[in-house]
């Protein structure tokens, strides 16, 4: 919360249970309320986690929103359902599919980009660079739970590559951070 608090763009690395989404949706939320911007985009790779689902029928928003229900899960807790329904409604919270930021610039905004792990390099590339004018980005994944041929992952090169740079913040979080059942942090140290 620290390092998304101070520096303009984050990038949270680490298993699973760590609440990496979590604090960035709280984040987002904070800043929302404390009028530091307008609105509040959400964006996830639509990748299936192994599993064939088929044609999703429905507009974008219902298409997407299989993949978006941990993000909404997290806004639910920290608005509750009516303002939820009403910010997406009005515009406020956006869903934004990787495959339409290209060309966009999001200022005046809270930009969470949730499991990046299965973005490709330049799919990483092109969404940092979506970074606008008083805005905050936090880029959320773990490295090690790619869904995405073995290489074509691109969280862990970018977050090595920026690591040492200014008003950047790479945060990697361990089985230690695990806030879930006890046993998951057992389980991934097995695994």
């Amino acid at each position: 919360m620290e390092a998304i608090d101070s520096q303009p763009l984050t990038l949270a690395l680490g298993p699973a249970g760590t609440g990496k989404t979590y604090l960035a949706i709280a984040a987002a939320v904070k800043a929302l309320d404390e009028g530091r911007i307008d609105r509040i985009i959400l964006s996830r790779p639509a990748i299936e986690a192994g599993e064939q689902l088929g044609y999703l029928p429905g507009n974008m928003e219902e298409k997407m929103s299989p993949y978006l229900r941990p993000l909404y899960d997290a806004l639910a807790d920290r608005l509750g359902g009516k303002r939820l329904r009403q910010y997406m409604s009005d515009g406020t919270i956006e869903i934004a599919p990787i495959a339409y930021m290209r060309g966009r610039t999001l200022n005046n905004a809270f930009v969470v980009i949730d499991e990046a792990q299965n973005c490709t390099y330049v799919q990483i590339k092109m969404l940092l660079t979506r970074l606008g004018w008083h805005s905050t980005m936090v880029i959320t994944g773990d490295p090690d739970q790619t869904d995405l041929l073995p290489g074509m992952s691109g969280l862990a090169d970018i977050a090595g590559k920026l690591e040492s740079l200014n008003d950047i913040a790479v945060v990697r979080l361990s089985k230690q951070d695990v806030v879930r059942h006890p046993l998951v942090a057992c389980m991934l140290a097995a695994l």
